[in-house]
């Protein structure tokens, strides 16, 4: 991972760049923003300049022993921390350093859903246990195998385990000489105040609808149109633009079951909702997640396309048809209670409440948002 391949988030690397030029690194970097504003792989590209022996005015060589290990993340000099699964015991990110360095080489964009899947979690909650301060300890205070930086990158420190987060205090109080811990999170309000005090903090801001556009041109082939419209739909989370690709078969089942449950609401047919209900369920809490999400797109691109502004939707021929007589029914009197409620059975299903019991009452909400 080079800066080359980071989207966007230009005046970061340049601020990365800078601080390694001047000879004034940071022992502790907060690397924040949302999901898929590409702030694990910024690091992973920071940490490669830092250790490269033979950097450019803006990147590193490719070239130098330093940079052949980072291809593969096997330098002796990185490592990793990560939420994990328990197995018998508390589990160490070491237990799943395989799966980690393949999800990162095959895709740098991806998600804590995506990261559980790779580990085969399931139904487990991932956490950064108690186990992990004792090898990052060790670890750090090692010294330098290639008399560099020593540096070490801790990916979602929220899913820090209390004990352990304390023990990650006081290194960062009294750190290790060439030691350079990046912490790349996506909830910082849930990190220790301690441990926010003592790290210099990097807001990452979502990337560009243009410059996710021109990725997925360059990286997939799409046409100018379609590209544009995906970026549009991701909101700056290029992990949710990849998946908006790899699930356009399931969008045109989605739009299916959307126009099936606006119409039986609106029809009352109870007995109809409650068989819907049950499909629903069957489908796997994923796919339920991003099925709640599509129903969010659709009534936001209903509500605005009612102001009869084209160049601000973006909806394929099938939804863009069933939307000319659908819009009218989404509007200021319960736009916002629409989108409440599909807000809230997504946390539900997060939450692993009975997915029969979510869709359902959301189907019932539906007859009485549905004429207002």
């Amino acid at each position: 991972m080079f800066f080359k391949d980071i989207i966007g988030q230009e005046e970061v690397k340049k601020r990365f760049i800078l601080e390694v030029k001047e000879g004034r690194v940071p022992h502790a970097q907060l690397l924040c923003g949302p999901e898929g504003s590409g702030k694990l792989p910024l690091a992973i590209a920071y940490a490669r300049y830092l250790c490269c022996t033979n950097r450019g005015e803006e990147e590193a060589c490719g070239t130098c022993p330093s940079c052949i290990k980072f291809n593969k993340l096997a330098h002796p000099d990185l490592h990793f921390v990560f939420p994990v699964i328990k197995k018998k015991n508390d589990a160490v990110s070491d237990d799943y350093i395989k799966e980690w360095r393949n999800l990162l080489l095959t895709t740098p964009y991806f998600n804590l859903n995506h990261w559980l899947a790779e580990m085969g979690a399931e139904n487990q909650q991932a956490m950064i246990y108690e186990k992990e301060s004792s090898e990052i300890l060790r670890k750090l205070t090692l010294k330098s195998s290639e008399g560099g930086y020593k540096i070490m990158i801790i990916w979602l420190p929220e899913k820090m385990n209390i004990t352990c987060a304390n023990k990650l205090l006081k290194l960062l109080e009294e750190p290790p000489s060439q030691t350079v811990l990046l912490l790349v999170s996506e909830a910082p309000d849930m990190i220790l105040p301690t441990i926010l005090s003592r790290t210099q903090r990097i807001n990452i801001h979502k990337i560009k609808e243009d410059e996710i556009a021109h990725a997925l041109e360059g990286k997939f082939g799409l046409r100018p149109e379609d590209a544009t419209s995906i970026a549009h739909i991701s909101g700056g989370n290029y992990v949710k633009a990849l998946e908006t690709i790899h699930l356009s078969e399931d969008n045109k089942l989605f739009l299916e079951l959307f126009i099936s449950l606006m119409r039986l609401s609106y029809q009352r047919k109870i007995k109809e909702m409650k068989e819907w209900s049950d499909q629903i369920a069957g489908m796997g809490r994923e796919r339920q997640k991003n099925f709640l999400e599509y129903c969010q797109r659709m009534i936001r691109e209903n509500f605005i396309y009612n102001f009869h502004r084209s160049e601000l939707t973006y909806m394929n021929n099938e939804e863009m048809n069933f939307s000319k007589h659908f819009s009218p029914f989404v509007n200021e009197r319960n736009a916002i209670g629409i989108m409440n409620e599909l807000n809230e059975a997504q946390q539900h299903i997060e939450q692993n409440v009975n997915p029969k019991m979510v869709f359902f009452d959301f189907s019932l909400k539906m007859i009485v948002l549905l004429i207002q």
